[in-house]
């Protein structure tokens, strides 16, 4: 297999400038001093559809063929993957079908609709989800993008590191979440290419650590149904992101979810910004590992924002 090159990451900024926004870089002086780090946020939460996650759509939707384009594209996921592919189809003016589960939150499927997405619906397991796609899948002919193993998911995802790479001199790290490893590996392509010296770190919930687990164990290890306020995180590793993961992560750092929350609820506080659970993950495998950053000036990618506001985890008990 061939794996992606810098040149196709700058051909695929290229390609989705019109239809994303460069996201600020924030920083705070207070989460400095409480971390004993520089700390540089790099702001996805300001991107469109709420989400680093429409670069990596945004790509695969823009370097289709019209022939292929015609079809359509299709995915299965209840988060900001059918989000941004729907945003993505719709500024193209082709279908977008997802296949979510029927318990996905109602303010994710009326975002869908809202972007022009067809929802099928399935029962909330893996075996439904793959049958009811693959009804999906021959019924219309769509291309499938999948939500992070797609190598031209994961080019889109690797144009948010090569900002924050412009917009912050002298980097000694990035630190991202991780679940299924998109945006890990995006960082991956892009750092190790332009950037070696930076080390990269991923950052898990405790309750969902499959890919903790597997970078110790050398191979991947998947969990199916971990419980975690970081619904982002639940996904596990796949070979291509576990190409990346495995030969460019220095380590992955994990937080509990008492430590997740209080990282979210810092956030919202001094930076007043709203980002959901996932992106609190990096802060807080910071705050718990102050030896291996103090001093150093760190790049932090706060994934989205897509939160529900009538359901924030400490409103829980």
């Amino acid at each position: 297999m061939s794996f992606p090159t810098f040149d196709d990451v700058v051909e695929a900024h290229d390609r989705i400038a019109p239809y994303i926004h460069k996201t600020p870089v924030l920083t705070s002086s207070f989460l400095n001093d409480l971390t004993g780090a520089e700390l540089f946020f790099k702001c996805e939460n300001f991107q469109k559809a709420g989400a680093f996650k429409v670069r990596g759509a945004s790509n695969a939707v823009f370097g289709l063929s019209d022939e292929k384009a015609a079809k359509g594209v299709a995915t299965h996921s209840s988060g900001n993957h059918a989000l941004s592919l729907s945003y993505a189809a719709g500024r193209r003016g082709i279908p977008c079908h997802v296949v979510m589960p029927r318990t996905a939150p109602q303010a994710k499927k009326d975002a869908v609709r809202g972007y022009g997405g067809i929802i099928t619906e399935c029962e909330p397991s893996t075996t439904s989800r793959e049958e009811t796609f693959a009804k999906v899948e021959a019924e219309t002919g769509a291309e499938f993008v999948h939500p992070y193993n797609d190598l031209r998911v994961i080019t889109g995802q690797a144009t948010c590191s090569r900002e924050l790479v412009g917009q912050v001199e002298g980097l000694d790290a990035v630190v991202a979440p991780i679940g299924g490893g998109g945006m890990v590996s995006g960082t991956c392509l892009t750092l190790s290419n332009i950037a070696p010296d930076v080390k990269i770190y991923a950052a898990e919930p405790e309750q969902a650590d499959d890919a903790y687990r597997s970078f110790k164990a050398g191979h991947i290890i998947a969990d199916d149904a971990p419980v975690t306020v970081a619904d982002g995180l639940k996904v596990p590793l796949k070979d291509n992101t576990w190409h990346y993961v495995s030969n460019h992560v220095t380590d992955i750092l994990t937080a509990s979810e008492d430590e997740i929350v209080e990282a979210m609820k810092l956030i919202w506080k001094r930076m007043k910004i709203v980002m959901e659970p996932s992106s609190a993950v990096p802060l807080a495998t910071i705050l718990k590992n102050p030896d291996v950053f103090a001093g150093k000036r760190v790049g932090v990618i706060i994934t989205g924002g897509n939160v529900d506001l009538d359901n924030l985890p400490w409103m829980q008990g």
